[in-house]
């Protein structure tokens, strides 16, 4: 991916969301219904036919690739090289807590009644 790399911020959730998808769609089926002017129904009819698809497999491929993107620019993270050793040092050796932080803590405590 030229020079970046991409973490994950939910692997889990994802693969989880996968394999729900999976194992829905070898058990049961649901339906998808739009109304669309017929200008629209026309071009994505042309589109379907120069890709040998039917407007359906055309229709369901495309949502599909529009939500697969979303879903990935909102879950992964892009970190340089660079980024990403910042971000693995700050988690290796992290700074002591300053005294804003120390107040944080403090006032959360009090907050949730977690004073121990």
């Amino acid at each position: 991916m030229s020079g970046a790399a991409k973490t994950n911020k939910s692997v889990g959730t994802l693969k989880s969301a996968a394999r729900k998808d999976a194992k829905q769609s070898s058990e049961s089926k649901a339906r998808l219904e739009a109304r669309i002017s017929r200008a629209t129904h026309t071009r994505i009819k042309l589109a379907s036919d120069i890709q040998g698809r039917t407007v359906t497999d055309f229709v369901v491929h495309a949502a599909l690739e529009a939500a697969t993107k979303t879903i990935e620019e909102n879950f992964v993270v892009q970190l340089s090289m660079e980024g990403q050793e910042a971000f693995a040092e700050a988690l290796l050796n992290p700074p002591e807590p300053n005294d804003a932080l120390r107040r944080a803590f403090e006032r959360h405590a009090v907050l949730t009644g977690k004073n121990d």
